[in-house]
Protein backbone atom coordinates (compact mmCIF):
# COMPACT_ATOMS: atom_id res chain seq x y z
CA UNK A 1 0.00 0.00 0.00
CA UNK A 2 1.35 3.22 -0.99
CA UNK A 3 0.29 6.23 0.70
CA UNK A 4 1.34 9.90 -0.67
CA UNK A 5 0.40 12.77 1.79
CA UNK A 6 -0.13 16.40 -0.43
CA UNK A 7 0.00 20.17 0.72
CA UNK A 8 1.01 23.12 0.58
CA UNK A 9 4.47 24.65 3.02
CA UNK A 10 3.19 24.17 6.61
CA UNK A 11 -0.22 22.66 6.25
CA UNK A 12 0.90 19.16 8.33
CA UNK A 13 2.44 16.83 5.91
CA UNK A 14 5.45 15.52 7.68
CA UNK A 15 3.04 15.18 11.19
CA UNK A 16 0.75 13.02 9.30
CA UNK A 17 2.89 11.14 7.96
CA UNK A 18 4.77 10.61 11.14
CA UNK A 19 1.44 9.17 13.26
CA UNK A 20 0.31 7.22 10.12
CA UNK A 21 3.25 5.71 10.17
CA UNK A 22 3.84 4.64 13.71
CA UNK A 23 -0.15 3.67 13.34
CA UNK A 24 0.61 1.20 10.48
CA UNK A 25 3.88 0.28 11.63
CA UNK A 26 4.86 1.25 8.02
CA UNK A 27 7.67 2.84 6.49
CA UNK A 28 7.93 6.67 6.12
CA UNK A 29 9.49 8.82 3.08
CA UNK A 30 10.45 12.42 3.77
CA UNK A 31 10.74 15.16 1.42
CA UNK A 32 14.55 16.10 1.36
CA UNK A 33 14.86 18.62 4.61
CA UNK A 34 18.48 19.57 3.25
CA UNK A 35 18.06 20.89 0.07
CA UNK A 36 20.97 23.58 -0.23
CA UNK A 37 19.29 26.03 -2.55
CA UNK A 38 16.02 26.82 -0.18
CA UNK A 39 17.97 30.03 2.21
CA UNK A 40 19.27 31.01 -1.02
CA UNK A 41 15.52 30.90 -2.79
CA UNK A 42 14.07 32.69 -0.42
CA UNK A 43 16.27 35.41 -0.41
CA UNK A 44 16.23 35.50 -4.00
CA UNK A 45 13.87 33.44 -5.98
CA UNK A 46 14.53 34.27 -9.23
CA UNK A 47 18.26 33.58 -8.76
CA UNK A 48 18.26 30.26 -7.26
CA UNK A 49 14.20 28.70 -8.43
CA UNK A 50 15.37 26.70 -10.69
CA UNK A 51 18.79 25.00 -9.10
CA UNK A 52 16.00 24.24 -6.01
CA UNK A 53 13.26 22.66 -8.05
CA UNK A 54 15.93 20.42 -9.97
CA UNK A 55 17.37 19.47 -6.58
CA UNK A 56 14.26 18.46 -5.58
CA UNK A 57 13.26 16.46 -8.55
CA UNK A 58 16.56 14.94 -8.61
CA UNK A 59 15.88 13.84 -4.56
CA UNK A 60 12.35 12.67 -5.70
CA UNK A 61 13.61 10.35 -8.30
CA UNK A 62 16.43 8.48 -5.38
CA UNK A 63 13.68 8.12 -2.95
CA UNK A 64 11.03 6.65 -5.57
CA UNK A 65 14.41 4.32 -6.63
CA UNK A 66 14.61 3.96 -2.80
CA UNK A 67 10.95 2.92 -2.12
CA UNK A 68 10.82 0.67 -5.40
CA UNK A 69 14.00 -1.64 -4.27
CA UNK A 70 12.84 -1.86 -0.89
CA UNK A 71 9.87 -3.33 -1.36
CA UNK A 72 8.17 -2.16 1.68
CA UNK A 73 4.13 -3.49 1.92
CA UNK A 74 3.01 -0.34 3.41
CA UNK A 75 4.58 3.33 2.72
CA UNK A 76 4.10 6.48 3.52
CA UNK A 77 5.33 9.62 1.42
CA UNK A 78 5.70 13.29 2.55
CA UNK A 79 4.87 15.13 -0.56
CA UNK A 80 4.96 13.57 -4.17
CA UNK A 81 6.77 14.02 -7.67
CA UNK A 82 3.50 15.49 -9.00
CA UNK A 83 3.34 18.16 -6.45
CA UNK A 84 7.29 19.71 -7.54
CA UNK A 85 6.38 19.84 -10.76
CA UNK A 86 2.49 20.79 -11.50
CA UNK A 87 2.32 22.88 -8.19
CA UNK A 88 6.03 24.46 -7.38
CA UNK A 89 7.90 24.60 -10.91
CA UNK A 90 5.05 25.77 -12.76
CA UNK A 91 4.02 28.61 -9.74
CA UNK A 92 7.90 29.92 -10.75
CA UNK A 93 7.35 30.10 -14.44
CA UNK A 94 3.64 32.00 -14.15
CA UNK A 95 5.68 34.11 -11.86
CA UNK A 96 8.02 34.80 -13.86
CA UNK A 97 10.90 33.29 -12.08
CA UNK A 98 11.66 30.59 -13.99
CA UNK A 99 12.27 30.66 -17.46
CA UNK A 100 10.54 29.16 -20.46
CA UNK A 101 13.55 27.78 -21.14
CA UNK A 102 14.63 26.32 -17.52
CA UNK A 103 11.20 24.62 -17.38
CA UNK A 104 11.08 22.84 -20.28
CA UNK A 105 14.48 21.35 -19.10
CA UNK A 106 12.80 20.39 -15.79
CA UNK A 107 9.64 19.44 -17.41
CA UNK A 108 10.89 16.73 -19.74
CA UNK A 109 13.61 15.53 -16.70
CA UNK A 110 9.71 15.04 -14.80
CA UNK A 111 8.30 13.58 -17.56
CA UNK A 112 11.04 10.88 -17.92
CA UNK A 113 11.05 10.37 -14.56
CA UNK A 114 7.17 9.90 -13.56
CA UNK A 115 7.13 7.49 -16.27
CA UNK A 116 8.80 4.77 -14.03
CA UNK A 117 6.91 6.07 -10.26
CA UNK A 118 4.08 4.22 -9.15
CA UNK A 119 0.71 6.10 -8.72
CA UNK A 120 -0.52 6.37 -4.91
CA UNK A 121 -3.07 3.67 -4.04
CA UNK A 122 -3.85 6.69 -2.14
CA UNK A 123 -3.65 10.86 -2.25
CA UNK A 124 -4.63 12.32 1.31
CA UNK A 125 -4.89 16.07 0.24
CA UNK A 126 -4.32 18.58 3.32
CA UNK A 127 -6.42 21.89 2.52
CA UNK A 128 -5.35 25.01 4.38
CA UNK A 129 -5.71 28.74 4.26
CA UNK A 130 -3.08 30.62 4.03
CA UNK A 131 -3.74 31.85 7.80
CA UNK A 132 -3.65 28.56 8.80
CA UNK A 133 -0.53 28.10 7.03
CA UNK A 134 1.12 31.03 8.11
CA UNK A 135 0.84 30.43 11.95
CA UNK A 136 1.75 26.59 11.25
CA UNK A 137 4.97 27.66 9.57
CA UNK A 138 5.71 30.22 12.81
CA UNK A 139 4.93 28.01 14.92
CA UNK A 140 7.69 25.63 13.71
CA UNK A 141 10.30 28.26 13.78
CA UNK A 142 12.50 27.08 10.53
CA UNK A 143 14.75 30.21 9.69
CA UNK A 144 14.16 29.86 6.39
CA UNK A 145 11.06 30.12 5.83
CA UNK A 146 10.44 33.76 7.65
CA UNK A 147 10.29 35.26 4.70
CA UNK A 148 7.69 33.35 2.84
CA UNK A 149 5.40 35.91 1.15
CA UNK A 150 1.63 35.44 2.03
CA UNK A 151 0.35 35.80 -2.38
CA UNK A 152 3.21 33.09 -2.65
CA UNK A 153 1.57 30.81 -0.18
CA UNK A 154 -1.76 31.84 -2.14
CA UNK A 155 -0.82 31.04 -5.55
CA UNK A 156 0.46 28.13 -4.12
CA UNK A 157 -3.18 27.37 -2.70
CA UNK A 158 -4.71 28.06 -6.21
CA UNK A 159 -2.25 25.42 -8.05
CA UNK A 160 -3.19 22.96 -5.62
CA UNK A 161 -6.38 23.24 -5.80
CA UNK A 162 -6.55 23.25 -9.90
CA UNK A 163 -4.15 19.91 -9.58
CA UNK A 164 -6.03 18.08 -7.66
CA UNK A 165 -9.81 19.07 -8.85
CA UNK A 166 -8.53 18.63 -12.91
CA UNK A 167 -5.02 17.18 -13.36
CA UNK A 168 -4.27 14.45 -10.78
CA UNK A 169 -6.37 11.57 -11.63
CA UNK A 170 -6.17 8.86 -8.81
CA UNK A 171 -8.17 8.46 -5.36
CA UNK A 172 -8.17 11.82 -3.01
CA UNK A 173 -8.76 12.04 0.48
CA UNK A 174 -9.34 16.03 1.34
CA UNK A 175 -8.69 16.70 4.82
CA UNK A 176 -9.46 20.73 5.71
CA UNK A 177 -6.85 21.86 7.69
CA UNK A 178 -8.91 24.82 8.72
CA UNK A 179 -11.76 22.80 10.53
CA UNK A 180 -10.31 19.04 10.63
CA UNK A 181 -7.28 18.94 12.93
CA UNK A 182 -5.81 15.95 13.45
CA UNK A 183 -3.07 16.69 16.01
CA UNK A 184 -5.81 18.41 18.61
CA UNK A 185 -8.58 16.19 17.37
CA UNK A 186 -8.15 12.32 17.41
CA UNK A 187 -11.26 11.77 15.11
CA UNK A 188 -10.51 13.19 12.48
CA UNK A 189 -7.10 10.80 12.46
CA UNK A 190 -9.90 7.74 12.88
CA UNK A 191 -11.44 9.27 9.42
CA UNK A 192 -8.31 9.27 7.54
CA UNK A 193 -7.84 5.82 9.12
CA UNK A 194 -11.00 4.17 8.22
CA UNK A 195 -10.38 5.12 4.29
CA UNK A 196 -6.70 3.60 4.61
CA UNK A 197 -8.35 0.70 6.17
CA UNK A 198 -11.19 0.43 3.54
CA UNK A 199 -7.92 0.30 0.69
CA UNK A 200 -6.70 -2.66 3.39
CA UNK A 201 -10.02 -4.43 3.18
CA UNK A 202 -10.86 -4.40 -0.77
CA UNK A 203 -6.98 -5.33 -1.73
CA UNK A 204 -6.78 -8.07 -4.35
CA UNK A 205 -5.79 -10.87 -2.20
CA UNK A 206 -2.90 -13.47 -3.75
Amino acid sequence: MYIAIAGNIGSGKTTLTELLTQRYNAKAYYEEPNNPYIGDFYNDMQRWAFHLQVYFLGSRIQQTLNMLSAGNADVFQDRTIYEDAHIFADNLHEMGLMSARDLETYMGIFRLASGFVPRPDLLIYLKASVPTLIAQIRKRGRAYEMNIDEEYLSRLNAKYEHWVSAIYDGEVLVIDKDTEDFVENPSVLEKICRRIDSLQDNAPKH
